[in-house]
């Protein structure tokens, strides 16, 4: 229960200032960012803000400074489980940054979705708009009194493009089972409509040239498990001792096609996947697979918009939000 108040009366700013033992002024400047707060007090305030469980007040606050304390999130309209971790990692950085997330879902043509846009920017009900779908660059220019900031990582169609279609990680898993012994390669895909599909082919490709391997082929499977189950089936008994499947759909497929054929992971055969789904962590063996940190990609929008909205330089984070994690079915190279 909040301290300091009675029944369901929602704290005010001079409590907070009272419970941080600095003037409400502070408080006021603090919640408006200004660089001027010292250190020790935004972090007393900071802690009384938490106890109190403190809200500003959304309505007086536009009406004094033209301010909602609301951010729109656009994504484009479908369902994914990856755009569910990624609102997390938003919500995340601007309930810390004391605003409000609102998802706009968009769809249609590139016009159509780029007037929505620049209608909700000019609306005032936000403060700024981080958008994860390709917008022309010409939306931010136009837009004379909302901040926008476009971090394509997906399409219309709810299809990684952006970071999110990064393939580098498949380059580390080709090299550490080369590392392994492992010289001939397969490569199970997924379906060439998605960017995703076509750069990790692309960076298989590429890595099995580099470092002088082999590669059997490239068989397609559409993200799907049967495709690959059959792929292995058919697979020349000593092809490949490495297989790089397209996802972990793909990669439980081939881990069933490999069992049928009497093949022990990873004793005969290693298979890797991408995603991280669920499942990989509960077949036996478990799937080595490519986690992203949906997350991480999010909160980066975000704190992108947060910066363009303190006319701050925009910062930098090249760090590469695709990670392997090894796990049983993978290993050295038989014989």
């Amino acid at each position: 229960m909040s301290q300091g108040t009675s029944g369901t009366r929602r704290p005010t700013i001079r409590e907070v200032a009272r419970l941080a033992g600095v003037s409400h002024q502070t408080v006021s400047r603090f919640l408006h960012d200004d660089p001027r707060v010292a250190t020790q007090s935004a972090a007393r305030i900071r802690t009384a803000i938490d106890q109190l469980d403190y809200r500003p007040n959304l309505v007086a606050r536009a009406m004094r400074g033209r301010k909602t304390g609301r951010l729109a999130f656009i994504l484009p309209t479908g369902t994914a489980v990856s755009s569910l971790e990624v609102l997390a990692g938003a919500s995340t950085v601007a309930h810390e940054a004391g605003y409000i997330l609102d998802v706009v879902t968009l769809g249609g043509p590139v016009d159509e979705r780029t007037g929505r846009v620049l209608e909700l920017a000019e609306s005032g009900l936000f403060e700024g708009i981080a958008s994860l779908m390709p917008l022309p660059e010409s939306t931010r220019r136009h837009s004379e009194r909302t901040p926008i900031v476009i971090s394509a990582e997906y399409d219309a169609r709810m299809r990684s493009i952006g970071e999110l279609a990064e393939a580098a990680p498949i380059a580390e898993l080709v090299e550490h089972l080369a590392e392994l012994g492992h010289r001939r390669f397969v490569h199970l895909a997924g379906n060439y409509e998605h960017t995703s599909a076509r750069l990790r082919r692309e960076v298989y490709l590429a890595t099995i040239e580099r470092l002088g391997l082999h590669s059997h082929g490239i068989i397609d499977c559409d993200w799907h498990a049967g495709p690959a189950e059959q792929a292995m089936l058919a697979l020349p008994a000593g092809a490949a001792t490495a297989v790089i499947a397209g996802n972990d759909v793909v990669a439980a497929g081939a881990l069933r096609g490999a069992a049928a054929r009497g093949w022990r992971v990873p004793q005969d055969l290693s298979i890797t996947g991408w995603d991280n789904h669920t499942l990989g962590g509960i077949l036996s063996p478990t799937l080595t697979t490519v986690q992203m940190d949906h997350e991480r990609l999010g909160g980066r929008a975000i704190t992108r918009l947060l910066a363009a909205l303190r006319a701050e330089p925009e910062p930098q984070d090249d760090a590469p939000i695709g990670t392997v994690l090894w796990r049983e079915s993978t290993g050295p190279a038989p014989g």
